[in-house]
């Protein structure tokens, strides 16, 4: 269960276009952007190419990078099949997907 202080979109995964993904990520809760929530599940789906699917954090460190180089500093990334969280994000950067036995969590951190 994913709780966070900010209102929450839901989003369908079939808004999410591209081959590349079909059928393999699912969007459980988010309020990003259709063209990020593409971005962070590519990043995801690179990330499983180039390690091994036991090894969450340097998947995870993967997804932050390149969010970080793509959107500016500041973000965070969860990645796993069995985690609980409580944060408190900017609006319009978070998103909750799974692929395959795995659920990942990106988000950028709010400004206190």
């Amino acid at each position: 269960m994913i709780q966070r202080e900010e209102s929450t979109t839901f989003c369908d995964s079939s808004e999410i276009e591209g081959e590349m993904l079909e059928g393999k990520a699912m969007v459980k809760e988010t309020d990003m952007p259709v063209k990020m929530q593409f971005q962070a599940m590519a990043c995801a789906s690179q990330a499983l190419d180039v390690y091994d699917v036991s090894d969450c954090i340097s998947i995870a460190a993967h997804i932050k990078k390149e969010f970080d180089k793509m959107y500016g500093g500041g973000w965070q990334c969860v990645v796993g099949s069995n985690f609980g969280c409580f944060f408190t994000h900017t609006q319009g950067t978070f998103i909750y997907f799974a692929m395959g036995s795995l659920n990942f969590l990106v988000f950028k951190g709010a400004s206190s």
